[in-house]
C-alpha cells in the first residue's frame, strides 16, 4: 500500500474536480489515518451520480467525507 501522504497527491487533483468538493488532506477517523474530503455540503449518496461520489478508499486507505461550509478567502 502507497503511503498516505502519496495517495493524498496522487487525487487531490482529480477528487478536487468533483462538485461540491473544496478541499482534501489527511485527518483521523477515530484511532485511523484517513484522507478526509472536505466539502461544502455533505449529500446522500443517493442524490449523487456515480461520476460525483467520493471514493470509499483511495491507494488503500479509508475517506472521510467532512462537510465544511462555505470556503472564503479574505
Amino acid at each position: 500500500m502507497m503511503s498516505i501522504e502519496t495517495a493524498r497527491l496522487e487525487c487531490e487533483s482529480r477528487v478536487m474536480q468533483l462538485p461540491n468538493v473544496v478541499g482534501v488532506g489527511i485527518g483521523m477517523r477515530g484511532e485511523r489515518k484517513v484522507i478526509k474530503v472536505f466539502v461544502h455540503r455533505k449529500l446522500p449518496v443517493r442524490d449523487l451520480t456515480p461520476d460525483e461520489t467520493i471514493p470509499r478508499s483511495i491507494g488503500g486507505w479509508e475517506t472521510d467525507v467532512e462537510e465544511a461550509g462555505e470556503v472564503t478567502t479574505t
